[in-house]
C-alpha cells in the first residue's frame, strides 16, 4: 500500500511540475510578444523625440518612470531603448542614465507610418551584414557580363538622379546587378524576397534626399560609385567596406536628422 501511494504521490508531483512548465511555444510566443511591445515602445518614444517631448540633449525618464507611464515591463523598455541606441538616437551614460543624441528627420514621418519605422530599421541593418557580403563575393568572382550589367545599372540610376525622379527601381536592380556578380544565388534570392521592405527603405530614403541639397545627392553616387570600383578592381575588403558603408549610411541619413549644439 505504502509503494502504491509513493507512486501515485511521485507521478501527480510529475503531472503538476510539467503544467507547471511553460511548453516551446508559450515560450516563443512570449518572445514574441516582448519584442513586439519593444517595438511599441520604441515608436512611441520616437514620437515623443520628434515632438520635442524630449528634446536634444535633455535627458529621459528613467526606466521605471517609463515602464509605468506605457504600462509595460521594464525589460520591455529596456529593448526599446537598446534599439534607439542602436540606431543613433539615445545615448546611455553610466549611472546617468539615457539621453536623446538626435532627433530624426522631421519630414520622416510624411512618407511612412511612424509604427514602420523599426522595421524599416530592421530591413537596413539586415542588409549591411548581407549585402557587404555579396559585394566582396562579387569582387572576387565577377566577369566582364556582371561589369556591363552594373556599368548600365548605375547610368540607369545617375540618370534618375538628374530628373530628380525616386529611382526606387533602378536603386534596386544596381544592387541586384552585384548580388549576381557574387556568383551565389542564395545573395540575390534574399534581396529578390525582400524587394518590398528593401524598396520601402529606399523610397523613404530617397524621398528625404530629394528634399536636401544636390550635394546630398552626389554623395549617394558617389557611394555607389566607390562599391562599383572596387569590384572591378577585385578588392574584397574594400568592396565589402564600401557597400556597409553605404548602407548604413542611408540608414543613418534616414534617422539621424538635425544634430543641435
Amino acid at each position: 500500500m505504502r509503494c502504491y501511494c509513493i507512486l501515485y504521490f511521485d507521478a501527480v508531483y510529475k503531472e503538476l511540475y510539467a503544467n507547471a512548465q511553460p511548453s516551446n511555444k508559450e515560450t516563443k510566443l512570449s518572445e514574441t510578444r516582448l519584442h513586439s511591445l519593444a517595438d511599441q515602445v520604441y515608436d512611441q518614444l520616437l514620437t515623443k523625440i520628434l515632438e520635442e517631448e524630449f528634446p536634444v540633449h535633455s535627458r529621459l525618464p528613467t526606466e521605471e518612470m517609463l515602464a509605468e507611464n506605457f504600462g509595460v515591463s521594464r525589460p520591455v523598455v529596456r529593448g526599446a531603448l537598446s534599439r534607439l541606441r542602436d540606431d543613433g538616437i539615445v545615448q546611455s551614460r553610466r549611472g546617468s542614465g539615457s539621453y536623446v543624441l538626435c532627433r530624426p528627420d522631421r519630414e520622416l514621418i510624411s512618407f511612412v507610418p511612424l509604427e514602420s519605422v523599426s522595421d524599416v530599421q530592421r530591413c537596413y541593418e539586415f542588409r549591411i551584414d548581407v549585402e557587404g557580403a555579396a559585394a566582396a563575393w562579387a569582387a572576387r568572382r565577377r566577369d566582364d557580363e556582371d561589369l556591363e550589367a552594373m556599368d548600365a545599372a548605375y547610368q540607369e540610376l545617375e540618370q534618375t538622379y538628374q530628373q530628380n525622379a525616386l529611382g526606387v527601381d533602378a536603386d534596386q536592380r544596381l544592387h541586384l546587378t552585384v548580388a549576381r556578380a557574387a556568383k551565389n544565388p542564395f545573395f540575390s534570392s534574399v534581396l529578390e524576397s525582400l524587394s518590398e521592405q528593401i524598396a520601402n527603405g529606399v523610397k523613404l530614403s530617397r524621398s528625404l534626399t530629394l528634399l536636401d541639397s544636390p550635394v546630398r545627392q552626389e554623395l549617394v553616387l558617389a557611394e555607389h560609385r566607390a562599391v562599383l570600383d572596387a569590384i572591378r578592381l577585385k578588392q574584397p575588403e574594400v568592396a565589402q567596406a564600401t557597400m556597409r558603408h553605404h548602407i548604413t549610411a542611408a540608414k543613418d541619413r534616414m534617422f539621424v536628422g538635425t544634430q543641435e549644439d
